[in-house]
């Protein structure tokens, strides 16, 4: 593995592979920086880094999309792949696999340091004024400018016994308030409800700008509640994360980051908050609630700092990239606990975070633990278990299939699902299963509560086909001998063709 300690060392990396934009015109924090970002995730173009900023000064810079797509397709996930400390050129069911083999090994504590260059430049108290930093007001209609997109936040239970990092939305609102998203259903909002429970206010910080796999190691990683996220990280490097103290706040947060902000979320006060378009690529027009207010009593970072930021939307961004692969291994994971015969696992990109694609060993029916299921029989028990996880909590939709498909093909899998998932018997539904709020198919009522109808698509070949006679996919791979299949490749150029760009 060649772990990047660093954002600057992301950046040099992608610049090897020219994945990454040097804007030196002068860009505005106010929707331009946003809408760039936007129109790169939509080419895959190279992610834009902005030198010059207007009204904000010299040396602070943003950059935008760390984890969106290539349009080099033998390196689409290029940046991912990087971030975790693998080629370029790797793919999604080998970054899947290397992250849930780490689920299997123990936790490596992070271990602290006393300094580190994010504390080069100091302010607190009435030198702090996070207008200074380069915090971009994102989308046409957002109810503010958002600090943190892709950031750790970084709280503690107040016996010290469990510490949490993970992403969440902040905004700002002056030059020492912030308010974001503290779900109670999520870890972050589990532990604000303990120190609100004692009538104090709660420490965190927020460190942005750190090392390139922690926003998918900690922050999109659904880790079981109690578990730190540090420490997991650590296992999959095989080495301890840096950790250095905050100034004001009792608190350990990645020694790697760019800017650290720190400060007390209220027990009690709120303000407003967004609205603000996100992951599953809508905005809701006057979506804006309160949220607990957060006072900043300091902010360090390094000299020349540099901010990264997601426009959240229509995928493919970082919530689908950071989010959806992590998810993906440690639903991997969870089934292979629940001994399932699981071959795959994941969340195709493009559908935003809604589906989650599961392949199975094309024997499973031979195998004596389940030879007396049925194919919706074993698709329902694989939605039970996945459903009851933190990664199946915010999950709507999951498709099964057997391994013949390759699921990180998403035109395979809408290939799969289109012709094998019988519509009127394919479809199991779970009733009454916790659910985020954000998904637009969702009623009031739902919303309110939390709650919704999931569904498995049983996508599995038909229970009732005699052996020998299961239809065969006439794809390349499968519809021809393993020789004509290499004879066909060596030959191509051959035939006039140009060099195939292989996904």
């Amino acid at each position: 593995m060649r772990r990047l300690k660093s954002l600057r060392e992301f950046i040099d990396a992608l610049r090897e592979i020219g994945e990454v934009q040097e804007v030196g015109k002068v860009v505005d924090w106010n929707l331009e920086i946003g809408a760039i970002i936007r129109r790169s995730y939509d080419l895959r173009a190279p992610a834009p880094w902005f030198k010059s900023i207007r009204g904000i000064e010299e040396g602070f810079t943003v950059l935008g999309a760390p984890g969106g797509l290539s349009a080099n397709r033998p390196i689409e996930i290029c940046r991912i792949a990087l971030a975790l400390g693998l080629s370029p050129d790797t793919k999604g069911p080998e970054i899947v696999e290397t992250i849930a083999r780490a689920l299997k090994r123990s936790g490596i504590p992070p271990r602290r340091i006393d300094f580190a260059p994010c504390k080069e430049i100091i302010a607190k108290g009435e030198d702090v004024d996070l207008t200074r930093l380069p915090v971009p007001l994102i989308h046409g209609g957002d109810g503010g400018r958002y600090l943190n997109t892709y950031g750790i936040n970084v709280v503690r239970t107040p016996d010290s016994s469990w510490c949490n990092w993970s992403i969440n939305r902040m905004m700002l609102l002056d030059r020492n308030h912030l308010t974001g998203t503290l779900s109670f259903n999520q870890h972050i909002g589990m532990i604000h409800s303990m120190w609100r429970d004692l009538g104090q206010p709660m420490p965190i910080a927020i460190a942005l700008g750190v090392e390139p796999a922690l926003p998918f190691l900690a922050g999109g990683m659904p880790l079981p509640a109690r578990v730190n996220e540090a420490d997991f990280a650590g296992a999959h490097f095989g080495e301890p994360i840096e950790v250095v103290p905050c100034e004001t706040v009792d608190l350990l947060v990645p020694a790697s980051a760019e800017i650290v902000v720190e400060g007390f979320v209220s027990a009690s006060e709120k303000v407003p908050e967004g609205p603000m378009s996100e992951y599953p690529g809508y905005q809701f027009p006057g979506a804006n609630s309160p949220k607990p207010l957060i006072t900043v009593t300091a902010i360090t970072h390094r000299k020349n700092p540099i901010l990264p930021v997601v426009a959240a939307g229509p995928p493919v961004e970082e919530d689908h990239t950071a989010w959806g692969i992590p998810h993906a291994a440690q639903t991997l994971h969870d089934l292979r606990e629940h001994d399932i015969p699981v071959t795959g696992v994941w969340l195709p990109l493009e559908s935003a975070n809604h589906w989650m694609a599961v392949s199975l060993a094309s024997n499973w029916r031979k195998l004596d633990r389940f030879s007396h299921y049925t194919g919706c029989q074993l698709a329902g028990r694989i939605g039970r278990i996945v459903f009851e996880t933190k990664s199946g909590m915010d999950l709507p939709k999951i498709l099964v299939v057997e391994d013949d498909i390759d699921i990180t093909n998403t035109n395979e899998l809408i290939w799969a699902f289109a012709t094998r998932c019988h519509p009127g018997r394919g479809e199991i539904l779970i009733g009454e299963e916790e659910m985020m709020i954000l998904p637009v198919f969702l009623t009031q009522d739902e919303k309110r509560l939390n709650y919704t109808t999931k569904v498995v698509y049983n996508c599995l070949s038909r229970d009732d086909w005699p052996e020998g006679k299961i239809p065969i996919p006439a794809t390349f791979r499968q519809g021809w001998p393993f020789e004509m299949q290499q004879h066909v490749l060596d030959n191509w150029t051959a035939y006039g063709y140009k060099p195939p760009l292989e996904k």
